[in-house]
Order: C-alpha cells, then sequence, then structure tokens
C-alpha cells in the first residue's frame, strides 16, 4: 500500500514526541521509507525532527536527510552533536557524505571526521573534500567493485562479494591493472559464463568511457547522455581509478542547474524558494530590477530627445510599447534558443553563418509582423506612411534584437562566463532601449521631423 501524509499521521507523531513514547514511534515507522521519513521531516518543527532523527536508525534517517532541502537540512545538523553526524555519515557513500559535511563549518568538519568510526571512509571523505563541487572529482563516490585482470574467475567472484557489501547498487564492475590503473570493464554474463579458472584477462572488455577527476560537470553530463550510461569511473591524470560516477547524481546536477539557469532568466540573484522570508525574497528580486529600471529610464532619455517629434506626430507614441515589447521578445527567444544549445554543446559552425541565420529568420518574421502591422494601421486611420514606417522601424528592431541575443551569449560562453545570465531581464531591457533608438531613429528619417 501506497504511503499517504496526512495530517493525522503528522498530529500522531508530535504527539508522540510531546509525550515521549519512543517505542510507538519506531513501531509507526518501522516500514516507512526513507523518503516518506523525509516528507515527515519536513512537516514537523526543526527540534521534531532532530528528535525523530536521533531516535531511528541512522541507516534510514541518513537517505532521509539527503531528501531534505539543504537550508532545513543544516538547521537539523545544527542540533546534532559531531558523534551523531558521524553516526549519520557511516551510512552514506562518500559523495552524500561529502555534500552534508560540506554544508558544516570546518572545526566542525574535523570533529566529525574524527568520530567515523570506519578509517578508510574517512580518508576517502576527506580526500573529495578537495575537489571542486562542479567538478567529477566533487562528484564521484569512492565506492565501486573492482577487480584485477590477473585473478582467476573464482577468485574474483569472491572478492567481488567482499567488496559489494560496501556498494549500494554495483553498476558496473572495473578491471584495473596492478597499479590499479584502468583498463577496462567486465561484463557479469561473462563472468558467469566463464570457466571458474579462466583469468580476468581473458575474458575483459577493454573499452571503457572514463572521465578525468578535473573535468567539469558539464563534460560528465554530456558524455553519460551521448553513450546512455548509469555510471561512468573516473581517474586522474596517470589513469587510476580513482572512483564512480552514476545517473543520479548527474541527473541532481542537472536539475540544479536548470533551477538556477530559470532564476537567472527570470531575473533572480540567487536561490530563492516561495517560504523564504520577505527580506530573502527582496534581497534575490531587487538587482535585476534595478537593472531594468536603468533600462528603462535609459529608454525614457532617448523618447525625450525625440520630444519634437511626438508633437508632431503623436502617433507614434501609440506604437512605443508594441516596438519595445517586441525587441524584447524577440531577444529573450533568440538567446533562450542560443543558451540551450551551449548546455547541450551543439552551438557549433561559423559565428557569421550562425548570425546570418538569425537575420534571416528576422527578415521573414520581421515581414509577417509587418504586414499585419501596416494592416492594422490602414484599418485604424493611422495612414500608409506612418503604419510603414513602424513596420520597417519593427523589422529593423526584430533583427538587431535576434543578433544581440544571439551574440551576447556566445561572448559570455567565449569569456567563461555562464550564458544563462544574459537572458531574461538584461537582454530585454538592453534591445528595449536599442529598439526604442532604432524606432525614432527611422521615424525621423522617413518621416522628415
Amino acid at each position: 500500500m501506497a504511503f499517504e501524509l496526512t495530517e493525522d499521521l503528522i498530529e500522531q507523531i508530535e504527539n508522540l514526541i510531546e509525550v515521549g513514547d519512543n517505542q510507538s514511534i519506531l513501531n509507526l515507522l518501522e516500514d516507512v521509507h526513507h523518503a516518506d521519513i523525509a516528507e515527515i521531516l519536513d512537516e514537523v518543527t526543526t527540534e521534531e525532527a532532530t528528535y525523530l532523527v536521533k531516535l531511528l536508525d541512522s541507516e534510514k534517517t541518513s537517505e532521509a536527510l539527503m531528501e531534505l532541502d539543504e537550508d532545513y537540512r543544516e538547521e537539523i545538523l545544527d542540533n546534532l552533536s559531531p558523534q551523531e553526524i558521524a553516526d549519520e555519515l557511516n551510512e552514506l557513500d562518500t559523495d552524500d557524505a561529502v555534500d552534508f559535511l560540506s554544508e558544516l563549518d570546518e572545526e566542525i568538519q574535523r570533529q566529525v571526521i574524527d568520530a567515523i568510526e570506519d578509517e578508510d571512509h574517512a580518508r576517502d571523505i576527506v580526500e573529495m573534500l578537495r575537489y571542486d563541487d562542479n567538478s567529477a572529482g566533487g562528484l564521484m563516490a569512492k565506492e565501486l567493485v573492482r577487480v584485477r585482470e590477473t585473478w582467476t574467475v573464482a577468485g574474483c567472484v569472491r572478492k567481488m562479494r567482499a567488496q559489494a557489501q560496501n556498494v549500494t547498487r554495483v553498476h558496473s564492475v572495473y578491471v584495473v591493472d596492478r597499479t590499479d590503473r584502468l583498463i577496462g570493464r567486465l561484463s557479469l554474463k561473462d563472468l558467469l559464463t566463464a570457466d571458474a579458472k579462466s583469468k580476468i584477462s581473458d575474458i575483459y572488455i577493454p573499452n571503457v568511457d572514463s572521465v578525468n577527476v578535473h573535468d567539469t560537470a558539464e563534460d560528465v553530463a554530456r558524455l553519460m547522455q551521448k553513450y546512455d550510461l548509469e555510471a561512468v569511473p573516473v581517474v586522474n591524470d596517470s589513469g587510476i581509478l580513482l572512483g564512480r560516477i552514476t545517473v543520479d547524481d548527474i541527473l541532481d546536477f542537472i536539475r540544479d542547474e536548470a533551477d538556477e539557469d530559470y532564476r537567472m532568466a527570470a531575473g533572480l540573484s540567487q536561490g530563492v524558494e516561495a517560504d523564504d522570508t520577505v527580506w530573502e525574497l527582496t534581497r534575490a528580486r531587487l538587482p535585476w530590477l534595478v537593472l531594468g529600471l536603468v533600462g528603462s529610464l535609459g529608454a525614457v532619455n532617448i523618447m525625450k530627445s525625440f520630444e519634437g517629434a511626438l508633437s508632431v506626430h503623436p502617433e507614434l507614441f501609440f506604437f512605443t510599447p508594441l516596438v519595445a515589447a517586441v525587441a524584447g521578445n524577440v531577444g529573450v527567444q533568440s538567446s533562450a534558443i542560443i543558451v540551450q544549445g551551449l548546455a547541450n554543446d551543439n552551438v557549433t559552425g561559423s559565428m557569421w553563418l550562425r548570425l546570418l541565420k538569425e537575420i534571416s529568420i528576422g527578415l521573414i518574421n520581421g515581414l509577417a509582423l509587418g504586414i499585419l502591422v501596416v494592416s492594422f494601421g490602414v484599418i485604424f486611420g493611422f495612414g500608409w506612411l506612418l503604419s510603414s514606417t513602424v513596420a520597417v522601424a519593427m523589422l529593423s528592431v526584430i533583427i538587431v534584437a535576434a543578433l544581440v541575443g544571439t551574440f551576447v551569449p556566445i561572448l559570455l560562453d567565449w569569456r567563461g562566463i555562464d550564458p544563462a545570465i544574459a537572458t531574461g531581464p538584461f537582454i530585454t531591457t538592453s534591445n528595449d532601449i536599442f529598439g526604442i533608438l532604432i524606432y525614432f531613429s527611422l521615424a525621423k528619417l522617413i518621416l522628415g521631423f
């Protein structure tokens, strides 16, 4: 039967915590999955969540804590002693343990590491803390199954059993030489069907995709996506096998990157949630709103310089929002396609050919929209000349906005800057300014004021 989180269940747990009936809590949550435990922890207070974490078995609560929001998890960890945190880390793979530990102060980190019973586990965690979070080393876990090419099939099976006790899920079996250099992978089918006295060197597959420990997370994601890999081994510059990255780790990274890009495109300067404080939400939004205000004031100043034109042709004012909106929309469309292409590594070929392509698209879209604008202008009595002026200006604005939306993300990517920052308010504001300037400049040229 599927687990259902209800108000009655939460109230029951809260009442049991209040009276200290630990045995009833243990009986109630005995068969509940760790993901469901995480939902419960998310619904109760921090103090009640801490109570449950201390009471329940670390094998279950460690996985549940990994499901929580980082800020909330940190609040709970602040209420645990170094030994209690170490008990949680003992149950986690090294990559998850490092995520846990990196949220703590350095002094607490040292105390927790000293309290970890498994010295090898503690040593692996310390090693991984040296790597950048967005590198292959920062994503990898040390737990894996490795076999030597010199082992027999029978000996290999025995040693694999011992290694598999420390691995949550065996995705692949990697083959190394005497120096632990990665040389291939082992098919379980070949292992099970081979003669017990055969050597691993006779049955392993020498072709294996791997990543360097210093490769970026983006590179790892692209490799795993391209070859549909469930796991990929991580090696150092000498080819020594260090760990492995699984698909769930990459999915977490991709989700975080997508969230970050969405926030940037929406004009948020940092990660925020709907239930954050008013100050946190204001601080995340205000910088981009200031940017938009500066851009709008620039547009106002441009319009002011054409004040005389508005007195002669006041109808121009009515079309100003239209031109600004088209400029912003086209720019966001172009930049969104380029940012997505850069993220998927499929923006290739000549820069000039790409810009020429955007000009062609702009011409087609501009002509189509221009015909609609002229038709609208004639029907509603704005006249051929004024309507045509607006249409020509809009065509020009569309082309310029498309070029800006294409060129800026590519330029930022060349400079090693996340191109996502070029989307949203930045592109919209810059194209609004260009749109207004082009609109009134062409109107002055055509209408002759």
